[in-house]
């Protein structure tokens, strides 16, 4: 963060000082929500959650090297009072992106948003100094404390914008203001909380609403709801995707025998090819994206095909591939899971599958619940089902309750009579009959929504192979 004295942070905040000796001290390092992380030089937000209040653990912040609190009432050390600490952090972080007049860029959709922000940057990083979203801190509190770990050199903003309803997406751009927005796809992610597609659309555009006349808007082609956004900004568009009228497209697009996408990369300056180190097709999609925010910013097509090529995963949970010293491949991606992913990791995993094949291996699948698909939850389950069936899957693991019963329904319903698949009451059975019958040359997919915790399934079978089977999964 870019160093601010108490009394420019109080009146940006409209914060009432408390115990404050010296107004003119400065906040120099990063605004924390965790007492636990402040350094010296720090802010420390405190926040009254459901399990704890950070009101509590400001004396501890402050020994701990905080300059200040940012709270709701006094707290015995020195801080700033606000009405509300959500919104005063919103409010301190649009004024430091104004200060610095850092180029936003900022991205939603309802599937691949981590992965294309994670791309975007490792892009922009060659360009430079690039601050990024970490992991999926993408809402009302993760945006700002994001935008404010920004610094004085910083050129590039990477921000990834959640929504759970119509409105959400305006108050983020409200905080921090894009130039270049991307909008990745509408799907059936959160559908239950939104009601239908057609509401979810008109969430995701609030993003390219915010856009000035000089901003760009990055559309995804290959989405009828994300193509329509065009007429809603006033912004210059931009597409990708592999349609052929797209002004950032793939050709030839191909998985390699290991399940990593490789196409031709065209711009309107050029082309170049790029093989990804990521697993599964849909990272094509997130890559065009990525390749169209970097040439907006003036990056060559060469160094952006180079650098999708040797981009790496930087978040957890997301498609990791680790190989087990027997050979057994483990794909952890439980991070979240929605229809469409899904449907993209399945045949990541068979792609991934078809290269042991020689070696005797076989593909499982392990999913669990994909959660708030509304009146959609089981035809979305019995699909997913039916399609680990037809893309030859080996074995169909549904683990948990209602919806992963309908996970196995549906692979039953689609032919799978015998031992191709079978549901299990909760993770640790999971593993225990993983354990059990898995062998070398085996690839073993780990998927479900975040609440489901199916991560634990993956820890443990990696545990397993590293001598430390006694892990459980739980």
């Amino acid at each position: 963060m870019i160093a601010l004295s108490l009394a420019e942070i109080s009146s940006i905040v409209g914060g009432q000082p408390a115990d404050i000796p010296d107004l003119d001290a400065q906040v120099t390092g990063p605004v924390v929500i965790d007492s636990r992380l402040a350094s010296p030089g720090s802010l420390f937000a405190a926040f009254a959650g459901e399990r704890a209040d950070g009101h509590d653990y400001a004396a501890t912040a402050v020994e701990t090297g905080a300059v200040a609190v940012l709270a709701t009432r006094p707290v015995g050390v020195p801080a700033l009072v606000v009405d509300d600490v959500e919104r005063a952090l919103g409010a301190l972080a649009r004024a430091v992106v104004e200060r610095l007049g850092t180029t936003v860029v900022a991205l939603t959709g309802s599937a691949g948003k981590t992965s294309t922000k994670d791309l975007v940057a490792q892009l922009l990083t060659r360009v430079a100094p690039t601050v990024w979203t970490p992991g999926s801190l993408n809402n009302e509190i993760g945006l700002p404390l994001t935008a404010l770990r920004a610094e004085a050199d910083t050129r590039h903003l990477v921000l990834e914008m959640g929504a759970r309803g119509v409105g959400h997406i305006r108050y983020l751009t409200g905080l921090t203001p894009p130039r270049i927005g991307v909008v990745l796809n509408v799907g059936s992610a959160h559908i239950g909380e939104f009601g239908g597609r057609e509401q979810i659309a008109q969430a995701k555009g609030e993003l390219v609403e915010a856009l000035p006349e000089d901003g760009v808007a990055i559309l995804n082609a290959d989405d009828r709801f994300v193509r329509d956004m065009a007429s809603r900004t006033k912004a210059r568009v931009v597409t990708f995707g592999e349609a052929p009228e797209a002004d950032i497209r793939a050709e030839n697009v191909r998985l390699t025998e290991n399940g990593r996408p490789a196409f031709t990369l065209h711009t309107p300056s050029g082309c170049g090819d790029v093989t990804m180190r990521l697993y599964g097709e849909h990272h094509v999609s997130n890559a065009l994206a990525a390749a169209a925010v970097a040439s907006e910013l003036g990056m060559p097509v060469d160094e952006i095909a180079q650098a999708l090529s040797e981009a790496e995963s930087l978040s957890r949970w997301r498609m990791e591939v680790t190989e087990r010293p027997d050979g057994v491949t483990i794909v952890n991606d439980a991070y979240n899971a929605n229809p469409e992913s899904m449907r993209a990791a399945l045949r990541a995993l068979v792609a991934m599958g078809g290269a042991r094949r020689g070696e005797g291996g076989r593909t499982w699948a392990v999913l669990g619940q994909m959660a708030e698909l509304g009146d959609e939850a089981l035809t979305e389950h019995d699909a997913v089902g039916r399609l680990a069936v037809r893309l030859n899957v080996s074995k169909l693991v549904a683990v948990g309750g209602r919806e992963a019963a309908w996970l196995q329904m549906g692979a039953y319903n689609e032919g799978s009579w015998g031992e191709e698949s079978v549901h299990v009451s909760d993770a640790q059975a999971a593993v225990d009959l993983l354990r059990s019958e898995l062998r070398p040359g085996d690839v073993v997919l780990v998927k479900a929504s975040r609440s489901v915790g199916l991560e634990k399934v993956a820890a443990a079978l990696l545990a397993d192979g590293t001598g430390e089977g006694e892990v459980a999964a739980r």
